[in-house]
């Protein structure tokens, strides 16, 4: 545990907050203090990313698919009894955007069924509208009945562990090209390039937007963008990563990783793939953050929060299983796991709230005063930008010298 007197002196530590309906467990929508009836309303969105900007957070995720929710990951079920449908990830986040000042947000994007044109654009547009406080999660779709939903092609089944992970690598080859698509349609707007000169009649300098002209195996793309270079320059690339796949395509494409650490080793397991894939792909200078994720249940007293676990799991007929690993116990307990697996070379967590709006107050007004309390944590908003939370600088732009 750290000590209070001696504060920690290590790199800024990031906490970030997974969103998704009502919390990671699939009953959490029967809780007395759910809000079922409000799941699509944008004032529950609002509510909770409001929470974590009081909290200081540096920024949230928005879940997404194109498939139902399933209690199994691989394909749906026809189970009633758990939350299913949602709203649009970006499309909410526009939306809370301008009711927020500070913390960054970060929707899901499904890469695979998505044209990185259209995300170029929309993720931009939310760059502009968040005042630099965008990024966006890319997300691999490799279940079959998802590519069914277009009917555009076919994705081959995929079991995790399977000996052939041919299908799956290919997959997040066409999602490393996806993002370089979208980082240079970010870029094919010099920053200069809107001129608004209403005395002159001049608007826009042609000279300044460029064709990205990408030539690939999965796309073809001649841009230039319709949206002006957002105000990050580049808005924040995240993925999440369980596996060398995953792990590679955080190292070559992404400003920020997800992964799924059992423990202290694991994360320095873990972190040592992802800095080698950062490596391979020459990017072993450029600063890619990775936080661990981790499913939490959080009370004042450890025994409620696990009694209220086993209430919830009993409400799902069996103990509650994840990617990631669960937490149950008091924020304090919780801040000791965070700094363990800081000191073990993370540069944060991922925050995954079991119940909603529960464990994110219980993150934002218990974790957060204990990690301040211990010298960790920011205790006011240092940056504008969630480039300048995550101590990224703006990246000059690859045509502005043609």
């Amino acid at each position: 545990m750290s000590d209070p007197q001696n504060p920690v002196h290590l790199a800024p530590l990031h906490v970030a907050v997974a969103l998704d309906g009502a919390g990671w467990h699939p009953a959490a929508w029967r809780e007395p203090e759910a809000r079922p009836t409000e799941f699509f309303d944008a004032r529950y969105w609002t509510d909770l990313v409001r929470e974590a900007e009081r909290g200081l957070l540096d920024l949230v995720t928005i879940e997404d698919s194109f498939g139902l929710q399933s209690s199994n990951p691989g394909r749906p079920d026809d189970r009633t009894d758990q939350v299913r449908g949602r709203l649009d990830a970006v499309l909410v986040a526009a939306r809370v955007a301008p009711l927020t000042e500070h913390v960054g947000i970060v929707p899901t994007a499904v890469v695979t069924h998505t044209e990185p044109f259209h995300a170029s654009k929309a993720v931009a547009t939310l760059d502009w509208v968040s005042t630099g406080r965008a990024g966006v999660r890319v997300r691999v779709s490799s279940r079959p009945d998802e590519a069914a939903l277009f009917g555009r092609r076919t994705v081959e089944p995929f079991e995790p562990g399977s000996a052939d992970d041919r299908p799956i690598v290919d997959l997040f080859d066409e999602a490393a090209d996806y993002v370089e698509v979208v980082r240079r349609l970010w870029d094919s707007w010099e920053d200069d390039a809107e001129i608004r000169d209403a005395a002159t009649g001049r608007f826009v300098d042609r000279e300044k937007l460029h064709y990205i002209d990408f030539e690939g195996r999965h796309f073809s793309v001649r841009g230039p963008s319709i949206t002006p270079r957002p105000p990050q320059g580049q808005p924040i690339v995240a993925a999440l990563a369980h596996r060398t796949v995953a792990y590679r395509l955080v190292g070559r494409s992404a400003d920020l990783g997800f992964v799924t650490p059992r423990d202290a080793a694991d994360a320095r397991a873990i972190l040592a793939e992802v800095r080698a894939e950062q490596t391979a792909a020459g990017r072993a200078d450029e600063t890619v953050h990775v936080l661990g994720d981790v499913v939490v249940f959080l009370d004042d007293d450890a025994a409620a929060a696990a009694d209220r676990k086993a209430r919830l799991d009993a409400l799902l007929g069996r103990e509650l299983i994840s990617d990631a690993r669960i937490f149950v116990g008091t924020p304090a307990e919780l801040a000791d796991l965070v700094l363990e697996w800081r000191e073990a070379g993370l540069g944060g967590v991922r925050l995954r709230p079991g119940g909603l709006p529960h464990d994110l107050e219980q993150i934002t007004r218990g974790l957060v005063p204990e990690l301040q309390r211990r010298g960790a944590f920011r205790t006011a908003y240092e940056a504008d930008t969630l480039r300048g939370l995550l101590g990224l600088a703006r990246p000059a732009n690859r045509y502005a010298a043609v």
